[in-house]
């Protein structure tokens, strides 16, 4: 049996983090035995001790990223040279453990780079990365696939779109595969939040925190061609951190500077009537029960995220923007746009709302092509085949 220790740095309040969980949950008797390192605490812990995986929360867990804007990237680099001078003990106790008690280390997530740069100085163990989002082609991005590329063993990606990415980053791993994600939704049937108990309106549900490149500010735009066209029987649900942050303009970033969520931003425009904003929710399953659609505007087109494939898992179609069809297949499991279009959007979810055999009829394909491509037992065989290969070698 393979001692495997997973680096987390979200905590369960993020995708990857309940991506990992899903992974491990899954994994076959008695060939694995992980460990999780998480930076937040969080609901993923009390999840993983139900599932008696141990568990541990770090909060000096350093990690760093690429973004977009050269000054940005500056700003960040300045934090973490400071949260990287406060992490000594962690790093001590990581070493120690590392050396000790397992035979691989997992990071969960391409921010973890510098943390497993630093470490493949002080072991020879083997490291596998998970590769989680595309980056934009910078000198940051472009150094951070090279130190990829030297210190880790082998490289997960969650879909092709993040594989191509990363090699055109200069990423070039020494082994690398393509693992989906699991779904991870449940079989059960689970009763929705009250707050969803109303039966009276076509309920669009939204997962993630506020980013303006997932595109949450385009739900205003959509609201308002809704109401003009006199349709108030249709209600967003939105769950996740709506607090406003990044590089905003315009009234946005008016509400930013007086520390105001997406939620004040929408009743300034008075459509408070059509949303409803849970917060954060450990359950999105719990969520997806209580709605008839996914909506994912995202900027960056990839319809592949995580609420995609758990709305899909859920018998839910889906209505975003991107041309990667192997999810989001236009007509069979949901409705995919090549462009963002406020007009589009709302002639969509109105079809969907009129028509409720169509609405069945792509969410049971989608369940059908989820249950095939996230099965969990599959695809947690397949991470546990990498980790014991990689230890062999």
């Amino acid at each position: 049996m393979k001692n495997v220790l997973c680096i987390d740095i979200e905590g369960g309040y993020g995708g990857s983090s309940r991506s990992l969980y899903n992974s491990l949950a899954h994994l076959p008797e008695n060939e694995i035995k992980p460990e999780v390192w998480c930076r937040r605490s969080g609901p993923i812990q009390e999840m993983y001790n139900q599932i008696y995986i141990a568990n541990r929360v770090e909060v000096n867990i350093p990690s760093f990223s690429s973004l977009p804007r050269f000054s940005r990237n500056l700003y960040n680099i300045s934090r973490y040279k400071l949260r990287w001078g406060s992490s000594q003990k962690f790093r001590a106790r990581l070493l120690e453990a590392v050396n000790q008690r397992f035979d691989i280390v997992h990071f969960n997530h391409e921010g973890l780079f510098c943390l497993a740069h630093w470490l493949r100085f002080k072991t020879d163990m083997p490291f596998t990365m998970h590769i989680r989002t595309n980056l934009l082609p910078t000198v940051f991005s472009r150094a951070q696939a090279q130190t990829i590329s030297n210190v880790i063993d082998h490289t997960i990606f969650i879909t092709e779109n993040e594989q191509n990415s990363w090699k055109q980053l200069g990423l070039k791993s020494h082994q690398e595969s393509v693992i989906y994600n699991i779904a991870g939704v449940s079989t059960i049937d689970r009763e929705t939040y009250p707050e969803l108990s109303v039966n009276d309106y076509f309920k669009v549900a939204i997962l993630g925190n506020f980013a303006w490149i997932r595109g949450m500010d385009r739900l205003v735009e959509v609201a308002s061609e809704l109401v003009r066209r006199g349709r108030i029987d249709i209600l967003f649900v939105v769950a996740g951190d709506m607090r406003l942050r990044g590089n905003l303009s315009g009234e946005l970033n008016k509400f930013k500077r007086n520390k105001k969520t997406l939620e004040d931003y929408v009743n300034s425009k008075g459509l408070g009537h059509m949303f409803r904003f849970l917060g954060h929710i450990t359950e999105p399953d719990r969520l997806l029960v209580g709605c008839d659609v996914l909506l994912r505007l995202s900027r960056e087109n990839n319809p592949w995220g995580r609420d995609v494939i758990e709305a899909l898992g859920s018998a839910k179609p889906v209505i975003a923007t991107g041309k990667y069809d192997t999810f989001v297949k236009s007509g069979k499991t949901g409705i995919l746009l090549e462009s963002y279009s406020p007009n589009l959007v709302a002639d969509n979810i109105i079809e969907l709302y009129d028509d409720k055999n169509l609405a069945h009829r792509l969410g049971t394909a989608g369940k059908e092509l989820i249950d095939s491509l996230c099965n969990g037992s599959s695809r947690a065989t397949e991470l546990a085949y990498i980790w014991n290969s990689v230890v062999r070698k």
